[in-house]
This record gives structure tokens, sequence and C-alpha cells, in this order.
């Protein structure tokens, strides 16, 4: 119970919603708290929304979501302003919910910038990605432990991080990953061995695993898998910007083309 001695902590609440119509027309555009989904003027054929949490990160008890839905035979790329930040928390976990709702024959690019987790950080991540018939998702997520260049050491965190990408309902990639304060200290293979940063990439839609051969001439030693229209990369390291050079330059391979201009590598 609370009393009047107990400080009552102001929490992060925040809701962007974006839909895309034939041709990639805005038909839909929702922003409640420090949830914000901007539509920058590019170049190319494709156009890109940018959500952005104006509250500068997460810290327990926080809670954000992020929507993005396509019509069907609509290409839009999707990805953040800057890297989330999860801060140390007291009490809980922060929340963040993305669902992305893709239709027939439509293809979205989900290329979120890096999660940097503090210390004593807690996070609750869980993406869901519902694709229609035919339809395709390129999607990576990178997480960052601490910021290497400020001399940053993880040694307390609790992680959950889902995602799950259906096919017309059923399920067709299932990506659960915890990481806790135990992990952190194992130097083996079922630990994080010391690297402070990993990813995982995937593209979902029909031919993913033909793109697998091309993808290792260009990336000798890529720890690559593929099959049943799935396309999965997994790395890890301990210099986080080599590695988030090392996403950029494939994920500018499996597009064919440049990353959005807010990416900085």
């Amino acid at each position: 119970m609370l009393d009047a001695t107990t400080p009552v902590l102001q929490r992060t609440r925040g809701h962007a919603a974006i839909g895309f119509g034939p041709g990639g027309t805005l038909v839909r555009l929702f922003q409640q708290g420090s949830a914000k989904a901007m539509l920058p003027r590019t170049h190319g054929l494709t156009p890109e929304a940018v959500f952005l949490n104006t509250a500068g990160g997460l810290t327990g008890g926080d809670r954000m979501a992020y929507e993005v839905t396509l019509a069907p035979r609509t290409n839009i790329t999707a990805t953040t302003q800057t890297a989330e930040r999860a801060y140390a928390s007291t009490s809980g976990a922060a929340g963040i919910d993305v669902t992305l709702r893709i239709g027939a024959g439509a293809r979205l690019d989900w290329l979120p910038q890096e999660t940097i987790l503090f210390d004593r950080s807690a996070l609750h991540r869980t993406t869901r990605i519902e694709l229609g018939e035919g339809a395709s998702c390129l999607f990576a997520e990178m997480l960052t432990l601490g910021r290497s260049a400020m001399g940053e050491t993880v040694r307390t965190l609790d992680l959950v991080d889902r995602r799950i990408v259906t096919r017309e309902g059923a399920p067709v990639l299932v990506e659960p990953l915890r990481l806790a304060t135990t992990d952190l200290s194992r130097r083996d293979a079922a630990g994080l061995a010391g690297a402070t940063a990993l990813v995982t990439i995937a593209f979902v839609g029909p031919g993913a695993e033909d793109r697998l051969p091309a993808l290792r001439r260009a990336f000798p030693g890529l720890a690559a898998s593929a099959w049943d229209g799935k396309l999965v990369i997994r790395a890890t390291s301990a210099d986080p910007h080599g590695l988030r050079r090392k996403v950029a330059g494939v994920l500018e391979h499996l597009r064919g083309g440049a990353l959005p201009r807010v990416w900085q590598y």
C-alpha cells in the first residue's frame, strides 16, 4: 500500500500505428504519448516510416507499442529514428509490443536500429509479424550490451525478446530469446562467450531460401540457414560497431539497395 512517503514515479506510455493502402498511400496515422511516427521524403520508389520514442529511453514499468499495416501488394520500409535504450530498472520490466500486418503479396522491411541494454535493465519485447498469402518480410533485431565507447559493462540483465511470424494464421517462425544475469558470465557456447552485441536477421517470403548461395558468396563465413521460405542469419561480436557495419552490408545485399537515411554506420 502506498503512503504519503512513497514516491509515485511517472511512467512512459506510447502507441504509434501507421497503415498504408494500395500504392503506398497513407490511410492511417495514430500517435499517442511518447510514440511518434514520421514519413520522411525519400527519392526511392518505396515509402519509409520512421518510429520515434520521444522519452529517449525506457525503464521499468514503461510501455510502448508500434504497429504497421500494409494493404495487399504494397511495399514499405519501416525503421526507428535512433537506437532504443533500456535503462536500469528499479521495479518491473519495460514492455514493447510490435505488430506488423502484411497483406497478400505485400512486402515490409522492418529495420529498427539496435537496442542498447544498460546494466540492471529489464526489457520484455514481443514482435508479431502477420503475413498474408505470398507476403514477405525482411527484419533485423540487434542488441548491444552497454556502450563500448563509454567502457560500460552489463552485469545484471533481464531480457525477454519474442519474435513470432505467422502466415495466414499459421506459425512459420518463432524466435524466443532470454538473456539473464547468469548468461552474461558464461564463456561457453551456451552463453555469450564474451560477445557484447548480437543480431538476428530473417527474410520470410516466397523463394527466401534461394537467396542463400549469393549471400554466402558475398559474405564468406556468415552463419546463415535457409529452408521452407525462410532465410535466417545470426551473429555475435565483441565489437558492436563492427557488427553494425556488417549488418548494414547484409541488409543492403538482401534489399538490393541502400538502408533508410536515418541509419548511420
